[in-house]
């Protein structure tokens, strides 16, 4: 959540800054009204407050010159219920500023570029030459006619369109990508946790899916619990509210989880194959640390996600989001796409994205330092998503007889 006392400071400042996402002006409106109101009714209320204070010190003075306190007790009494009044009326109007500012998305850093979509985001650079092939390549699906890794039609059967089983070879290589992703991001510093596949409300609105993107989730019938979209809830909400000591930080940690994800807004987008599932296997990295070190934690990150699919042999570039494809809780995104020859374009495989203060201040993650309670900066990405690297795997591997060769840093995997 923003910080709605720099808002209220600093409206137009951060009114513009916001406009990079293409915040509804509406919003933005609503949001002032009630800043502005929410400071109307703090001043009354601290009006009364002070008179309550200034009025409560005279009886010892009353009583020393003789004086009757009897009025002043009737003026304190009816100014106590002028001061619940008030304290009611500013509360109905935190709430109402809470659950607007609820709907705000985090304020983009300054380097990330003006844009409205994908087209405008901004290449950072390229990683490895993409393959050449002397026949034509083949995408995943056409691919796995001949592999038989891939059932399309039973995933179907099981559930619905959108799912899929893998089976063979397909399935060992699911899970040697998982364990090998995992033990690549320990090597790097990152502590393996496993976390549960379902959550609660509080954590999704700790880390901003919810209230916005409700409709997305697979929300389970009379329980205040989901299906995680992504790894980053649970493992980031595994300190919501505390408060950490400065010692802890950075805390890196790395979890695999499936994924599950309605996919509402993509209606006829890539219906074929294993690029869109409503369920899909992920790694994800979640940093938790201080401000001065979330620019080099960010960083850490995407060299992380970027050397992994490099160790893979996969060519992919970086690829820094403009404002209008930026995500709710973003203040900076960098996207990883990788080559996909069959399709012959880059498609993302993995977003890192430094959400600063947002998510703490929604799900209460401090540190402490001396005696002052400090917001953590939290950060996550992918790496990576699993079905997506496994298709970027056949489709990059293929040889011209419908073979996939193995990466050679997965064949031990593979036993």
């Amino acid at each position: 959540m923003i910080d709605i006392k720099a808002l209220q400071n600093n409206f137009d400042e951060i009114a513009n800054k916001l406009q990079k996402k293409k915040i509804d002006e509406s919003l933005l409106q609503n949001l002032k009204e009630l800043s502005l109101e929410l400071k109307e009714k703090k001043a009354i209320l601290e009006t009364l407050q002070a008179e309550q204070n200034a009025k409560s010190k005279l009886f010892p003075v009353y009583q020393k010159e003789g004086k009757d306190i009897a009025s002043l007790k009737a003026e304190l009494n009816e100014n106590k219920q002028k001061i619940s009044i008030a304290q009611e009326i500013m509360r109905e109007v935190e709430e109402k500023l809470s659950a607007i500012a609820m709907g705000v998305p985090n304020i983009p850093d300054e380097s990330v570029p003006l844009g409205v979509d994908e087209e405008d985001n901004q290449e950072l650079k390229k990683v490895l030459d993409i393959p050449t092939f002397d026949f034509e390549p083949k995408e995943h699906w056409d691919l796995d006619a001949d592999q038989a890794w891939i059932d399309f039609e039973r995933g179907v059967k099981l559930s619905k369109s959108r799912f899929s089983v893998l089976k063979n070879d397909g399935a060992r290589l699911e899970r040697a990508l998982s364990n090998y992703m995992l033990d690549f991001n320990r090597s790097r510093g990152f502590e393996e946790v496993s976390v549960p596949f379902i959550t609660n409300e509080e954590s999704l609105k700790g880390t901003g899916q919810l209230p916005k993107f409700g409709d997305d989730l697979f929300k389970i019938e009379g329980e205040n619990l989901y299906l995680i979209p992504t790894a980053e809830v649970p493992v980031t909400n595994l300190f919501r509210d505390e408060i950490l000591t400065a010692d802890e930080l950075p805390i890196k940690l790395t979890a695999y989880t499936a994924c599950f994800r309605k996919e509402a807004g993509s209606a006829g987008r890539d219906t074929r194959g294993m690029i869109r599932q409503h369920q899909f296997g992920k790694v994800e990295l979640v940093s938790i640390t201080t401000p001065e070190d979330s620019d080099k934690i960010f960083d850490e990150m995407v060299s992380c996600a970027s050397d992994l699919l490099k160790s893979l042999g996969l060519a992919h570039k970086l690829v820094l989001l403009c404002g209008g494809d930026l995500g709710f809780s973003a203040a900076k995104t960098v996207d990883i796409e990788v080559w996909l020859p069959g399709q012959n374009r880059y498609r993302e495989i993995s977003s890192i994205s430094n959400t600063r203060d947002f998510q703490a201040r929604r799900a209460k993650i401090r540190y402490k330092e001396g005696k002052k309670n400090i917001l953590v900066h939290t950060l996550n990405g992918s790496s990576l998503a699993v079905g997506r690297t496994l298709i970027a795997i056949m489709e990059n591997y293929q040889k011209s007889d419908g073979t996939i060769e193995i990466p050679e840093v997965l064949k031990e995997y593979m036993r």
